[in-house]
């Protein structure tokens, strides 16, 4: 075995999330009286959290109120609605349990609000990660390495042993900020090309290309 550890993102790497996201940030611009956003442009706006996407999908020139009111407005909205068509992509659950029954510890760290991190991992992939984290207040988000190493300081393993798994440039920048391997993945949010423009060196197109790398 390659690794004993692997961090995965989460939205584009292991669950598609898009159209929810989509689905609760239109229902929420919509409720203060903005235009609503495409799924390409939904799709290019996500990565560096909640707040991001909101900034990114209101009109430009909003001021910090409106903002924040549709901020409020996308929270209560996604808290109700996260896996309304929310699912995994295609071989990730049948990989974690390859994973685990191997030995391999697994993570996830993003940039999601935790609740629905937590949320969405208990409901698709129940006791599959031995620790799953997502964005929370005082704790700088990705590409900033600190949740990434909590991860390896609770699990007890060094970035050493272990790889980062992700769809993003934001996942790339993370990887190399705690210094540890990389594996894009090319099914997610931004493609190949992009993820080879940003420097990925290994891209997995599918998830049995990960199960390969790891376990060998």
């Amino acid at each position: 075995m390659r690794y004993k550890l692997a961090v995965f993102d989460l939205d584009g790497t292991i669950l598609n999330t898009l159209d929810d996201l989509a689905d609760s940030l239109n229902f929420a611009l919509r409720s203060s009286g903005f235009p609503e956003r495409s799924i390409d442009e939904v799709r290019n706006f996500v990565g560096n959290g909640i707040r991001k996407l909101i900034e990114r999908g209101v009109p430009a020139g909003t001021d910090t109120a409106a903002i924040d009111k549709v901020h409020s407005c996308f929270t209560a909205h996604y808290k109700a609605h996260c896996a309304d068509k929310t699912r995994p992509y295609d071989g990730i659950t049948e990989l974690l349990g390859r994973l685990k029954d191997s030995g391999c510890l697994t993570a996830v760290v993003s940039n999601k609000a935790d609740y629905g991190v937590q949320e969405l991992c208990a409901r698709y992939f129940p006791g599959m990660f031995d620790l799953a984290v997502g964005e929370r207040e005082g704790i700088r988000k990705k590409p900033a390495p600190d949740s990434v190493n909590e991860v390896l300081r609770r699990l007890g393993v060094s970035n050493k042993e272990s790889v980062y798994i992700g769809d993003s440039d934001v996942d790339i920048e993370t990887a190399k900020n705690a210094e540890m391997d990389c594996i894009g993945v090319e099914w997610g949010f931004r493609g190949r090309e992009f993820l080879e423009a940003h420097g990925a060196k290994v891209i997995a197109a599918k998830a049995e290309d990960i199960e390969n790398i790891i376990l060998g």
